[in-house]
């Protein structure tokens, strides 16, 4: 492991400070790229508009004569977080809009697999639907959006996929309308949106092409600012960009979580999590509720989370989120046995585990196909190798079908790496899709080892040294001064994640005394700067030297009522 610190341009800090930023936070915002204070007003008059995201005035257009047509609409979700967000979204959007016949349908991930498939919109046509409204997928579902318009469907795509690639160009599906920032001549400069995004971004559209026809004015309309809360969830639960426009949504969303202005169901699930509302962070999004909502559609039905998401009942909320905690016990368990049989797996493959091949792909005819995504993290983190875990598909008529998720490290565009698969081997990848860091593709059983194969030979002429050097970037020493429990109050309060990532300080540090926590977490008495300082490493056992160079973030524990600063540490650079 190789500890960096990132590169804080001086007059950026200054000009920040000048802007009466805190001195900690100056650093850390040019070290993140972060120009002018500007970029730092969450306003919501800052969005970028929606006239600047491709499609949404068609969408609207479209929309707006369905609810004065008094049509039924159908939105077509996806099984993960941010799919459950974007149709919670859109029903509550478009109800509080005046649709007033607004139903979803929700693929099953085992029996329909991914997206629009023809027998989804045949679905949507039998519930006596009007127009089929995609969320978080659909652009690259032809044969499903050709047998919804077949059947006399209008159809609206709203995604954030990357468009599909067929010879070498990029082909969209024949819907009504698309909008999809990514799609060819977008000029939405928030290419890392999420799909709850998109679908909050149409609702503005629509919102102001109904003021336009005198529906609503600026007074009376719909306040679809309550809708923020669902918008920052799966915006960080998806693990895209925090982008200056993606953070001022997640902000906004916070705001009015930590004001208690949320869905019952989101009370619900902290409640379910053990967290605080009034203190919410990116933390409580990505790795409490967003795991929760996820764990419906990799082991259950997904309409359980979006069912939470809807309800106003708060009874309804607290029943449906323990379902959902529950779901994500059995998750972990299966996570837990998935994870240590593709280690055995994965280690068998070469002798020396540091030197790994430069791909890995796992396949056991027990996993789980709704946890793959998860495993191949894990062995990704542990290897720093694109890694790909594969199961056997469940779905009717699919016997033989494996499906498969990767995951990928900085350098290693998985997406790409699995189109030149395909143009190399035709006929190996029966699907495939996603983007750089994470995909998933599907294949018969019998091509497994062509595709490792092929999949190993990209890796092996795209991957370099340095790319294949695992290092951790991080924010450099941290002042003694700073050492404090407000300001880690303030740092979490910030929004952190994907591309913004959250602060890790690195600094050689004196180890006083080290012993171990439940047999797999390393306790450590430690000085900084003279100072004593408790840390903790969890899920590492292996004892530390009396002086060694750390990555550290920063917590505050509360013992016997004191708030002191914990650092949880991340790496040591031995």
């Amino acid at each position: 492991m190789k500890i960096m610190v990132r590169d804080a341009p001086p007059r950026t800090i200054w000009a920040l400070e000048q802007a009466g930023v805190h001195p900690l936070l100056a650093q850390l915002y040019a070290a993140r790229g972060v120009q002018n204070p500007q970029e730092l007003d969450d306003a919501l008059a800052k969005l970028l508009p929606p006239a600047s995201m491709q499609g949404t005035r068609e969408a609207a257009l479209l929309l707006a004569d369905a609810i004065r047509d008094d049509k039924k609409l159908c939105i077509v979700a996806d099984y993960d977080c941010d799919g459950a967000t974007a149709c919670a979204v859109g029903l509550r959007g478009l109800r509080l809009l005046g649709a007033r016949h607004v139903d979803y349908i929700v693929p099953d991930r085992v029996q329909d697999g991914y997206g629009l498939t023809p027998p989804i919109s045949e679905r949507v046509k039998a519930s006596g639907a009007d127009l089929l409204i995609t969320v978080d997928n659909g652009i690259a579902s032809f044969d499903g959006v050709a047998r919804a318009r077949e059947l006399g469907l209008q159809v609206l795509v709203t995604d954030h996929h990357l468009p599909a690639l067929r010879n070498g160009r990029i082909e969209l599906p024949d819907a009504n309308v698309i909008v999809n920032p990514n799609q060819p001549g977008c000029s939405f400069e928030s290419k890392s949106i999420a799909g709850v995004g998109v679908m909050f971004y149409v609702l503005l559209s629509l919102r102001a092409e109904l003021r336009q026809r005198g529906l609503f004015n600026a007074h009376n309309q719909p306040k679809l600012d309550t809708l923020l809360p669902l918008v920052a969830l799966g915006t960080v639960a998806d693990v895209v960009k925090l982008d200056t426009n993606n953070r001022r949504l997640v902000a906004q969303g916070l705001k009015r979580v930590r004001a208690q202005a949320l869905p019952a169901g989101l009370a619900a699930l902290f409640v379910a999590a053990s967290r605080e509302v009034k203190t919410a962070t990116t933390f409580d999004f990505g790795f409490a509720l967003g795991p929760r909502i996820n764990a419906a559609g990799r082991l259950s039905d997904m309409t359980l989370g979006i069912e939470c998401l809807l309800t106003d009942d708060a009874g309804r909320a607290l029943e449906l989120a323990k379902a959902l905690d529950a779901i994500n016990r059995e998750r972990r368990e299966i996570e837990g046995g998935m994870r240590e049989q593709a280690l055995i797996v994965a280690e068998s493959l070469f002798e020396d585990t540091t030197q790994a091949p430069p791909a890995i792909c796992v396949f056991d005819a027990d996993f789980h196909e709704g946890v793959v995504g998860i495993v191949a993290a894990r062995l990704k983190d542990k290897f720093h190798r694109p890694s790909f875990v594969f199961a056997s598909s469940g779905a009717a008529g699919h016997g033989h079908e494996l499906k498969g998720s990767g995951r990928s490290i900085p350098g290693f565009h998985l997406r790409d790496a699995l189109d030149l698969v395909a143009k190399r081997h035709p006929g190996v990848l029966l699907r495939f899709g996603g983007h750089a860091m994470a995909a998933g593709c599907t294949l018969n059983e019998d091509q497994l080892d062509r595709f490792e194969q092929g999949l190993s030979e990209v890796a092996q002429e795209w991957l370099d040294a340095a790319t294949l050097t695992r290092r951790l970037d991080t924010d450099g020493a941290l002042k003694p001064e700073y050492r404090r429990p407000d300001l880690v109050d303030t740092l979490h309060h910030e929004v952190w994640g994907q591309g913004f990532a959250a602060p890790t300080f690195s600094e050689e540090l004196e180890v006083v005394s080290q012993r171990l926590v439940a047999e797999k977490h390393l306790s450590l008495k430690l000085k900084h700067r003279g100072e004593p300082v408790d840390g903790i490493w969890f899920g590492h056992t292996e004892p530390l030297p009396s002086r060694v160079k750390l990555a550290f973030r920063l917590d505050v524990d509360n013992w016997r009522g004191e708030r002191r600063v914990r650092f949880l540490v991340e790496a040591a650079e031995l």
